[in-house]
């Protein structure tokens, strides 16, 4: 036997399942296609010394759970930088809204342009973060209905009376109704619209509050970003595993998952080599796990539940720059020097950001698409020369299928120049400072990432496809119906994002499953 575990893919879900499972003495083997490991947490060198994310940038998520910690990742050379302001939202008559960890300076920054919405958002991150903590620990679990249960039921959490009911009321809302209902300023709302549309969902979906309700949590625990990139948590990672006796190896694409009697004990490469394990853990696309690389195996009722997952039409693109100088907002020197330490939101108004949506319902790129800009190297000099910077432009709204006889192909440079547009307008002259970009289009995504459809978050994350719904309810306890075949991926709960919490629940599973000698 090869392994007692083999991993497929090396993204950080895949990453984490495999280093928790090392550090507890089974043999562990990660297996990536590509000549870098990361998946789509991966920071590469381009443009003569400037590092570059190619996939997930923001670290939110992964900080409110115990995987930095636990699996003593600076041993392995991670080191985080915190982000403070980690967010702010430039605006072109020169008002600014920053939101810093600390609650107090937040809302002291708000009442600039709202005292009223300055104390309506002390309360609201009051309010949501009671609920938000019970959230997270559910989504530090397998989502079996007792254990989210369990969460509730041992959590902070107590709606009760006439507030609990108005919560539960507002768990039920659209985040833009939320938005709406608690917030009067129309610079505050369009902020926190952008910031809650990262996840794909528009502002109009019902039952979508928790998008802009999880964020009272950042002020609990704000994020930070890792020296020299998003990448040093995937290097880190793998480091991990191979401190403990594992291995992880590039340019060894799984062709197959081998599948006999009911049960996955190897793989085959497109070498042609077969290796086999006690049990397989794919982090790929829960469709590219089942419809390739299971393929015939899979019986048909469960291959038709599997091609229904919706995966939606991507949602955004993104263009990673090299650059001389980083964007100049209409702010003051010490302000904008502040707000380049976080993201930008560049959203005029909720407006704004509904119209772009309404473009990409018709199969079209936005006309004036919603931007985040980062700035990383504001807070990290390795990720540039000297003298120089990077700025990556995420925008949104992007489908990957377009109408007509259009292509990305014939319109990648075109919207990557419209996104340098949006950028222009909020700090003028920022695009004459480009020396080089890596455009990243819908197409490009799935390309590069085997990512169907270009959906960063796997599968759309609608309430019908969450907790014991995710993906599927006969496949979310990241076991499946084939026995010693087991899933870690960004298809799981709790979804998308670099969290780590679907590898983090995925590799206790697996423990428990090999401990018990279950298949």
């Amino acid at each position: 036997m090869d392994a007692d575990v083999i991993i497929v893919g090396s993204g950080h879900n895949g990453l984490v399942t495999g280093a928790y499972l090392a550090k507890w003495g089974y043999k562990v083997l990660v297996l990536e296609r590509r000549d870098t490991i990361g998946g789509a947490v991966c920071t590469e060198e381009m443009f003569g010394g400037f590092r570059l994310d190619v996939g997930g940038s923001a670290h939110f998520m992964i900080h409110h759970t115990p995987i930095v910690s636990d699996l003593r990742l600076e041993e392995y050379g991670l080191e985080y930088i915190p982000l403070d302001p980690f967010m702010s939202a430039p605006f072109e008559d020169g008002t600014v809204i920053k939101f810093y960890r600390d609650l107090d300076r937040t809302c002291q920054s708000i009442a600039r342009v709202s005292e009223r919405d300055a104390e309506a958002y002390r309360q609201f991150v009051l309010e949501w973060q009671p609920l938000n903590e019970v959230v997270f620990d559910a989504f530090l679990r397998a989502p079996t209905p007792g254990k989210l249960g369990r969460s509730f039921l041992l959590g902070r959490f107590r709606p009760s009376g006439k507030k609990g009911t108005e919560l539960l009321q507002k768990i039920m809302m659209s985040y833009g109704r939320l938005i709406n209902d608690t917030f009067e300023n129309e610079k505050l709302r369009a902020a926190l619209a952008w910031w809650g549309a990262q996840s794909g969902p528009p502002p109009t979906d019902t039952a979508s509050a928790e998008f802009i309700g999880w964020h009272s949590m950042v002020h609990k625990k704000g994020p930070a970003r890792p020296r020299g990139g998003s990448g040093m948590l995937t290097q880190a990672l793998a480091k991990c595993i191979e401190a403990h006796g594992g291995m992880v190896r590039s340019k060894a694409e799984v062709k197959r998952i081998c599948v006999r009697n009911g049960r996955a004990d190897a793989v085959e490469l497109a070498s042609g080599d077969i290796l086999s394990a006690r049990a397989v853990v794919s982090n790929a696309h829960v469709k590219t796990t089942f419809l390739k690389l299971v393929g015939s195996e899979l019986h048909s009722e469960l291959r038709r539940r599997i091609q229904n997952i919706n995966v939606g039409n991507g949602f955004g693109m993104v263009v990673r720059c090299a650059v001389h100088a980083l964007p100049r907002y209409r702010l003051s020197d010490t302000e904008n020097a502040e707000v380049l330490k976080g993201l930008q939101l560049l959203c005029p108004s909720t407006q704004y950001l509904h119209d772009a949506y309404a473009d990409y319902l018709k199969g079209l790129p936005s006309e004036h698409p919603a931007v985040v800009a980062m700035t990383f190297s504001a807070v990290d000099a390795t990720l540039a020369p000297h003298g120089k910077d990077t700025l990556f432009l995420w925008g949104q709204y992007y489908p990957y299928r377009l109408r007509d006889a259009r292509s990305w192909d014939q319109l990648r440079v075109d919207e990557a120049r419209k996104l340098f547009g949006v950028i222009d307008r909020f700090a003028p002259g920022a695009s004459d400072q480009l020396i080089d970009m890596l455009i990243q289009s819908p197409k490009d995504i799935e390309e590069k990432h085997t990512m169907p459809s270009a959906n960063v978050m796997h599968v759309e994350m609608a309430l019908d496809q969450m907790f014991m719904f995710r993906p599927l309810p006969e496949l979310s306890g990241y076991a499946t119906p084939i026995r010693g075949l087991f899933l870690s991926s960004a298809s799981m709960h709790p979804g998308g994002g670099i969290f780590g919490a679907a590898g983090y629940n995925c590799s206790h599973v697996v423990k428990y499953y090999l401990r018990k000698k279950l298949f």
